[in-house]
């Protein structure tokens, strides 16, 4: 019996199926490309090349299977809230006649707001897909990302700035994809639980845009200034950066979601919901290696 991962190249994916690896397990994962799953193939997972999308691949790679490890990739077209769900609805189905016994949902936190958030719009009815067709079912639902910082990090080298388009002052839940990695397969290597479950993945502390920025200055050492950007010059500068306008769009509605509240967490924070990577050690150890790299190829070619 194994377990299956259909985004093995997304940071928690990989990260996840290193783990599952490391324990022992028998994992299967789908990949368009096997050349970028080939450390993973040689430490003896099974890998089916090409789509979660064709049900033909999903069927192969889901028998046998006991569980399921399901997370749909960022909006990469105009229809993502319909593709993301009829994706979650068929690989549901497919899980279902294959026989797994648990799936284990990447959701987010605010899937409890449903549409009108973005990227996370789709959240709450994939978590309702699978919940329909299978009986042991976990939705993972963390909150923002710290890599997600990692795209400030040209602005923040350049200008020493961060620009966000959200409130500056509001906390949230903070958290590195590793921990959320963690979460998975604990819950992946218990063969043990049943039942529906919406849980919440928050990282050590809640934190505001102002305290994250002066945690990254910190580590940096050198100033590091938060700029709150107004949506139209969000706008402006992801269209300057050749977005197409419908990611645009999504991503405005989602901090749109931020600013009015939907998108906190619903979970309270407790104990089991506290991963341990903090953002200063994160900073540290990611953020501010590419800054430097980023102004060193910049001394390079002055």
């Amino acid at each position: 019996m194994s377990i299956v991962i259909n985004t093995p190249t997304s940071n928690i994916g990989r990260a996840l199926a290193t783990r599952l690896l490391d324990a022992g397990e028998q994992i299967t994962v789908l990949s368009r490309d096997k050349k970028k799953v080939e450390e993973l193939r040689r430490r003896g997972a099974r890998v089916i090349e090409g789509s979660f999308e064709e049900t033909a691949l999903l069927a192969e790679a889901l028998d046998a299977a006991e569980s399921l490890f399901w997370l749909t990739p960022p909006p990469a077209r105009p229809d993502y809230y319909v593709w993301a769900i009829k994706c979650a609805k068929q690989a549901a189905a497919a899980a279902k006649k294959a026989g797994v016994r648990r799936a284990v949902v990447l959701s987010s936190a605010g899937a409890h707001s449903g549409p009108g958030t973005g990227p996370i719009g789709p959240a709450r009815d994939m978590e309702n897909e699978f919940e329909a067709a299978l009986p042991a079912v976990v939705s993972l639902r963390p909150g923002i990302f710290m890599e997600n910082f990692l795209q400030s990090t040209d602005m923040i080298a350049k200008a020493g700035q961060v620009f966000l388009p959200i409130p500056g002052g509001k906390r949230w839940p903070v958290v590195a994809t590793a921990d959320i990695a963690d979460k998975a397969a604990g819950w992946l290597l218990d063969h043990g639980w049943t039942g529906h479950h919406r849980v919440g993945v928050h990282g050590p502390k809640d934190l505001s845009a102002e305290e994250a920025v002066a945690i990254i200055s910190s580590e940096l050492g050198k100033p590091v200034k938060l700029v709150e950007a107004t949506p139209d010059q969000a706008r402006g500068a992801m269209k300057g950066m050749g977005m197409p306008d419908f990611l645009v769009d999504i991503i405005l509605e989602m901090y749109g979601a931020y600013r009015d509240g939907r998108m906190d967490a619903a979970e309270p924070r407790t104990p089991d919901t506290t991963t341990p990577t903090t953002l200063a050690e994160f900073a540290r150890t990611k953020i501010v290696p590419t800054i430097k790299a980023k102004l060193a190829a910049v001394e390079a070619h002055a």
